[in-house]
């Protein structure tokens, strides 16, 4: 199965660990990997390093602001999902793919590029869970279960800063 984490709400990469913590407690094997995200920021970031040791990477370099940073990104979108491509080739039940869409949609990956690790992956029976804002149509079509987050109220609308444990 393909599933989809996607919208403008929060909860995206919370729900992807909801389907971590299922699968591990089915004792399928899990792998997972943040695009986009810099390491030892969140405090999932912590537990998934402790409990899936190495298969468990973050990728990315952080918010993608400045188009003087694009190579440097790209770089590190294309070698987490060599990773990634590399989990698809071991034993793995369940590979998440964690803000993946963020990285399309920033084009420093390309739809050529995630759909090669989409078909190994469909080969070798290996669920994916993709997660992040702005879902391609093209995707969206592949995706057997999609949900999209709405956002109806947030507290950092009124100012409210990110909260430890809440946000990250």
């Amino acid at each position: 199965m393909i599933v989809v984490y996607t919208g403008d709400g929060k909860g995206k990469t919370s729900a992807a660990l909801g389907q971590i913590l299922r699968a591990l407690g089915h004792g399928l094997r899990v792998a997972c990997a943040q695009f986009m995200k810099r390491d030892d920021v969140a405090g999932e970031q912590r537990f998934l390093a402790s409990h899936l040791g190495d298969d468990f990477l973050v990728g990315g370099l952080g918010f993608f602001r400045d188009n003087q940073d694009r190579t440097r990104h790209r770089e590190a979108a294309l070698s987490t999902l060599v990773w990634a491509s590399s989990k698809v080739a071991t034993d793995v039940h369940v590979l998440v793919l964690d803000e993946v869409l963020y990285a399309l949609g920033a084009g420093v990956l390309e739809q050529e590029e995630l759909q090669a690790l989409l078909d190994r992956a469909q080969k070798r029976n290996v669920h994916l869970v993709l997660t992040g804002r702005g879902l391609p149509e093209w995707l969206g079509q592949q995706a057997d279960l999609i949900t999209e987050m709405l956002p109806v109220k947030h507290p950092f609308n009124q100012g409210q800063g990110a909260l430890k444990g809440i946000d990250f």
